[in-house]
């Protein structure tokens, strides 16, 4: 007995879709109006975008790599020139250890506070960050000491330690700076569009500061369609830019971030303080893109949420399993291709909560109940489902619990446990096709925002909001607090996920 179904299984009002198939059938026979008339699916435009996002990336990647290698160097530095006064012996290798924590959790908080590669930041801002960082090793060495008697020694040592790590890092930054600027690996490529003819002073200003990160690059069009395809990927604001502002919309559809500059030391542009904005050049507009330092992280989260949740897990999908097929036997699982990351495809893993014959029942009810049809037109959900299995599959949707396979989803690196959910194609038709993309440039994921907040209750266009809101808006604190919030979510049992 084959334990998957075929893809064309549907198991739930929205967790299990009618096929294409099925549902074109319907529409031709007159029963299910056309949801939504389909628009092309732009893979080749998603694809130029991830490869642009791809070659902007990758330069990050390298000189954060060499900015690490600096601060590492910068410790090691310390550590030899601290070498002579350590003790010997066990608290000489106590030291040691100590020293090699404290100076990882450094780099760790440097990385966390934006430093990595540290684009866009006034010098002292780098300064107040990383004295910031190492305020926060002190005080988290000055509790091991207070709890580990034997450890009190060792504060002094680690003190001095950071401090001469902060008084070497400045000059080791600047030799891997300059090294990058010189092989062109440092700075991103901006458009400069500035009112009162200020573009070309701040084309020099950019210029002659390359340790901004910025490569700045003229823009004399009144429209955004004379931007060539590959171009910069950046936009930097200032002063009276006639009706390219207003437009922050479309430009935020153009640019992966729109800079609105703040002031400089060398001249005024907007009357807006650096430190209004965090000792950054401007206020940043994003388009919900992560780095790939973030996506890293992620990605190392998720695997480590993930390999002991389905240790854990596999006893209650055994058992589910079998209550499955005890009511409906066939096939347990249901595996479903559904569009990811780049237009990647998805195998959506889940148990079953549905009849096998869930697609006939589903045309039959369209023909015989014209406002079962709309609710589904509506939400692509129905809360009287006659499709579901009795009891189990209830309660397995409700609890989510259908939903534990996908934990192999998110180990073989296609989902993430927070994204926007992955949708089927009939449900993703109704959507623009400028919103798929945005969903395109993030990993689909087992909970999201919609989730957390209104379950099964979000219509297509709520939907579409709240997802729209996590990709511009996502972060990693973003992430933990959505995935804190979907146990509660899912206790409180008001629909299926």
């Amino acid at each position: 007995m084959s334990l998957f179904a075929p893809s064309g299984m549907a198991t739930g009002p929205s967790k299990a879709p009618p096929s294409n198939d099925m549902t074109s059938r319907a529409i031709a026979a007159g029963s299910v109006p056309p949801i939504a008339a389909k628009t092309a699916d732009p893979l080749l435009r998603a694809g130029l975008k991830s490869s642009a996002a791809l070659r902007r990336r990758l330069p990050r990647f390298a000189t954060s790599c060499f900015l690490v290698g600096g601060d590492i160097a910068s410790y090691l530095i310390a550590y030899f020139v601290l070498l002579s006064f350590l003790p010997a012996g066990a608290e000489g290798t106590m030291a040691e250890r100590a020293f090699t924590i404290a100076a990882l959790s450094a780099i760790v908080l440097y990385a966390s506070a934006g430093l990595y590669p540290g684009y866009r930041l006034h010098g002292y801002e780098h300064l107040r960050r990383r004295i910031v960082a190492a305020v926060k090793v002190a005080v988290l060495t000055a509790f091991a000491a207070i709890i580990l008697p034997e450890a009190g020694g060792l504060l002094l040592a680690v003190i001095v330690l950071l401090g001469l790590g902060l008084m070497i890092q400045p000059l080791l930054h600047w030799l891997v700076r300059s090294l990058c600027w010189r092989v062109g690996m440092w700075g991103e490529r901006a458009v400069v569009i500035g009112g009162r003819n200020l573009t070309p002073a701040l084309l020099a200003h950019f210029r002659d500061h390359w340790q901004y990160g910025i490569r700045p690059e003229p823009f004399f069009s009144d429209s955004l369609e004379a931007l060539p395809e590959g171009g910069p990927s950046i936009a930097v604001i200032a002063g009276d830019t006639g009706s390219l502002v207003p437009d922050l919309a479309a430009m935020r559809g153009k640019f992966a971030e729109i800079i609105l500059l703040s002031d400089t030391p060398s001249f005024k542009v907007s009357g807006l303080r650096p430190a209004d904005v965090g000792g950054e050049v401007g206020i940043r507009l994003t388009t919900g893109g992560s780095s790939l330092n973030s996506d890293l992280v992620r990605r190392i989260v998720d695997l480590a949420i993930a390999i002991p949740a389905a240790i854990v897990v596999t006893p209650f999908i055994a058992i589910a399993a079998a209550a499955i097929y005890i009511i409906d036997p066939g096939p347990v699982f249901f595996r479903q291709t559904r569009e990811g990351r780049s237009g990647k495809p998805v195998h959506v893993l889940k148990l079953r909560t549905m009849y096998q014959d869930a697609e006939q029942r589903l045309e039959a009810l369209f023909r015989d109940n014209p406002a079962m049809r709309a609710e589904w037109l509506s939400h692509f959900k129905l809360k009287d489902d006659p499709r579901i299995l009795p009891v189990i599959g209830h309660m397995l949707r409700s609890s989510s619990i259908d939903e534990l396979p996908q934990l192999a989803n998110i180990m073989a690196g296609q989902m993430a446990f927070v994204g926007p959910r992955p949708f089927p194609e009939y449900h993703l038709s109704a959507m623009d096709s400028e919103f798929r993309d945005k969903r395109r440039s993030v990993t689909p994921g087992l909970t999201g925002l919609w989730q957390i907040s209104e379950r099964s209750n979000a219509d297509i266009e709520l939907q579409q909001q709240l997802d729209e809101f996590y990709i511009d808006n996502r972060s990693l604190w973003f992430d933990f607090h959505i995935l804190l919030s979907t146990i509660p979510a899912v206790l409180k049992g008001k629909g299926a996920c």
